[in-house]
């Protein structure tokens, strides 16, 4: 089913340098087929979002700052939201962002049946990221920018600095969920296995740790055995994964 997609923008704290490596990441999901972007224009801050939303065809919504010490833009996006949901023209959302206050929204979208995207800085309040299917770090379309601009392909050393390091934790998610999957001989089909993890953590995606795909992932950790199968037509192949047996304790000898 084509997923239509409402991508609805905070401009009051979302850069404007990478909205066309995320109007690029949000096609991958669905077709947005509306775009809005909620802020003060009158604001020097905001001068940035005016060149780009022509050419991206995001539709600026202008909200001033009514009353002091209140977000006008975070109510605004929140009551269009609503519209939109009820008038059942899209089947899921995208709330560009870094605020906790969509948190409520994000999950009531998520109740009424509507797939829900997030995006928006690492600072991002934890609430906000599992109440989304799915949330994408900006500083991913960064890296991605950063390496399509280098003519070797390669991003650079500093910003291979940023990318997050593999913890135990997140080892034990992958190996905990692989079990989870395992056949009784402890293979579990990485596409299925992938799926899980953005299921039990939203923010989870390989290429935080510097990875495109999730199998260099798991292969650079070196816990995992992972192998190559023929579907049953023969035309593709197929990776299932599966955790390598820990090795026996050995006995202290007596004295």
């Amino acid at each position: 089913m084509d997923i239509k997609l409402a991508v609805l923008i905070d401009g009051d704290n979302i850069p404007s340098a990478y909205v066309k490596e995320m109007m690029e990441e949000i096609a991958k999901y669905g077709n947005p087929t509306i775009k809005r972007i909620y802020g003060d224009f009158t604001k020097p801050h905001l001068s940035k979002w005016k060149n780009m939303l022509l050419e991206n065809a995001i539709t600026p919504i202008q909200q001033y700052g009514y009353t002091t010490g209140k977000n006008a833009t975070d109510s605004a996006m929140i009551i269009d939201a609503m519209d939109i949901l009820y008038s059942e023209k899209v089947n899921g959302f995208c709330l560009v962002s870094s605020d906790s206050d969509f948190t409520r929204l994000a999950t009531r979208l998520r109740e009424a049946g509507m797939k829900v995207y997030g995006i928006g800085e690492k600072k991002t309040p934890n609430p906000f990221i599992v109440a989304c299917d799915k949330f994408i770090y900006i500083e991913i379309l960064k890296h991605q920018k950063s390496e399509g601009e280098s003519s070797s392909g390669d991003a650079s050393e500093d910003s291979k600095d940023d990318y997050d390091k593999i913890t135990a934790k997140d080892i034990h998610i992958i190996s905990s969920t692989i079990s989870d999957l395992a056949d009784d001989d402890g293979w579990a089909f990485l596409g299925d296995v992938g799926s899980l993890l953005q299921k039990k953590q939203p923010n989870f995606d390989s290429r935080n740790f510097g990875f495109e795909k999730l199998t260099p992932l798991i292969k650079s950790i070196g816990k995992f055995e992972i192998e190559r199968r023929e579907d049953y037509k023969g035309r593709s192949k197929l990776v299932y994964v599966k955790n390598k047996p820990k090795p026996a304790r050995r006995s202290r000898a007596k004295k």
